[in-house]
C-alpha cells in the first residue's frame, strides 16, 4: 500500500486509512510519511485538546500531521475542513487513521467530502508474508496474518487473540454500540465464526444467540464497520435479476477465526471445518489484492436455483474470472466441469468469462482442461 498512499497524497489534501486493530496502519503510515508529525488520539489529553479546542491543537501542531484514532475527536473534522479550504493546493497535509470505520466515515462524509481519499488496509497478504506454494497451510491458517504475529514468530497465538478479542470488546464495541451485555456480543461473534464462508441467515443467527433479528442486524453492522467481517454479495447481471439475495459471511482473518472456533494447527488438519477456513483465507487474499490493483476489481460469488455454485467471481475490465476453492492437493474433474458449466451460463450475459482457476494446495501450478490449478501463494 505504500506506493498507492504516496501517490494519493500527491492529489488529495487528506488521506483516511481504515482497517482493523493491529492490521499495521500506524506502522505503514509512519514508514510512508516520515516527515509528518505523529499524534495518537488514544491519549485522552491529546484527544480532549483536539475535540474541545481545535484552534489550540493546530497552533501546537501546525502540520503536516499523521493523526491516529482520529474518531476519538469528532469536533476536529469541521476545523480540518476550514484549514483545508484556506489552502486547497497543498496536498497530503493530513493523514488520518482509525479502526472504527463507521464513526470515522460518518465524520468524513459530513465534513471532508471531496477533500479526502479513503483507503482500507487488510492484514498481511501471502506475498508479504513470503509464503511459497509448499507452505504449511494449517499452521498459517491457525496463526493468521496479523503483522505482529509474523514480526515476532515466537509470540503465542492464543495469548495474542485472547487479548485482541478482549480489547476489541471493551474498546471498539462499547464505543460504537450501546451493547447491554458484552458476553452476548462475544457469543454473537463466535456464532458468526461458525458461519464463515456460508450464506448469511439472520434469523438463524439471532435464534442461536437468543437475540432479536434487528439486534443481530445491528451487531453484524458493528462487526463490519470495525473490519472484523466481510459480506460478499452474489453476482447478478442486472439489478433486477439476482439469483441469490443473501450475502456470504466471512471473518476477516483466519487466525481470529480459528481462535473463536477453538482450533489449533493439529486439529485444523482433521476438522471438517477446514474447507471453510481455507475459503475464508482465499477471500481475504482477494481483498488484499484488490486494494492495491491498478484497475478497479470487484468480487462476488455465484449460486443459482439448480445448485450450481462458484466460490468467487472477480469482475474487472469487462471480464469475469471464476475461481473454485478446495482444500485438496489434486484437481477433481467435477470441479473443473462446474467451472466450465457456469462460465457457459455467464457467457450469455453482458460480461465475458475470463480466467478459470482452481485454488487448492497443489505442489505446482499447472493447467488442466482449460483451468489453471494454483495456490493462494501463486503471484500470477
Amino acid at each position: 500500500m505504500s506506493a498507492r498512499l504516496a501517490q494519493t497524497a500527491a492529489t488529495f489534501p487528506v488521506i483516511v486509512l481504515t482497517g482493523a486493530r493491529q492490521a499495521g496502519k500506524t506502522t505503514l503510515l509512519r514508514h510512508t510519511f516520515p516527515n509528518h508529525t505523529y499524534l495518537s488520539l488514544d491519549l485522552p489529553s491529546v484527544a480532549e485538546m483536539a475535540d474541545l479546542d481545535p484552534d489550540a491543537f493546530f497552533r501546537r501542531f501546525p502540520g503536516p500531521l499523521l493523526i491516529d484514532e482520529v474518531q476519538y475527536a469528532p469536533g476536529l473534522f469541521r476545523h480540518l475542513k476550514s484549514r483545508i479550504d484556506a489552502d486547497r493546493h497543498t496536498m497530503g497535509r493530513y493523514i488520518l487513521t482509525g479502526s472504527q470505520r463507521f464513526p470515522l466515515m460518518q465524520a468524513v462524509s459530513e465534513s471532508l467530502a471531496g477533500r479526502a481519499a479513503v483507503l482500507g488496509l487488510e492484514t498481511l497478504s501471502a506475498a508479504e508474508a513470503g509464503l511459497r506454494t509448499d507452505a504449511d497451510y494449517p499452521l498459517i491458517l491457525h496463526r493468521g496474518m496479523f503483522p505482529e504475529l509474523w514480526r515476532l514468530r515466537e509470540m503465542d497465538t492464543l495469548a495474542f487473540y485472547s487479548s485482541y478479542v478482549s480489547t476489541y470488546l471493551e474498546r471498539d464495541v462499547r464505543q460504537v454500540l450501546n451493547v447491554s451485555s458484552l458476553r452476548d456480543f462475544e457469543r454473537f461473534l463466535r456464532a458468526c465464526a461458525v458461519r464463515s464462508g456460508q450464506l448469511l441467515n439472520l434469523s438463524d443467527l439471532a435464534r442461536d444467540v437468543g437475540i432479536r433479528v434487528q439486534t443481530a442486524r445491528d451487531w453484524l453492522s458493528v462487526l463490519e464497520t470495525t473490519n472484523q467481517i466481510h459480506l460478499l454479495e452474489p453476482y447478478f447481471e442486472n439489478i433486477g435479476k439476482r439469483i441469490v439475495k443473501s450475502p456470504k459471511l466471512y471473518l476477516a482473518d483466519t487466525g481470529l477465526l480459528c481462535f473463536l472456533l477453538g482450533l489449533d494447527a493439529a486439529s485444523l488438519r482433521v476438522t471438517p471445518l477446514v474447507g471453510l477456513v481455507w475459503e475464508t483465507f482465499v477471500c481475504a487474499e482477494f481483498r488484499k489484492r484488490h486494494a492495491t490493483a491498478s484497475t478497479p476489481l470487484s468480487l462476488w460469488f455465484y449460486r443459482d436455483a439448480q445448485g450450481r455454485e462458484i466460490d468467487f467471481v472477480e469482475m474487472g475490465g469487462g471480464r469475469l474470472n471464476l475461481y473454485e476453492v478446495k482444500w485438496a492437493e489434486e484437481a477433481d474433474e467435477r470441479w473443473l466441469s462446474n467451472l466450465h458449466e457456469v462460465a457457459a451460463i455467464l457467457a450469455r450475459g453482458v460480461q465475458q468469462p475470463g480466467d478459470l482457476r482452481l485454488i487448492c494446495r497443489t505442489r505446482e501450478t499447472y493447467r488442466k482442461n482449460g483451468v489453471l490449478i494454483t495456490t493462494p501463494a501463486d503471484r500470477s
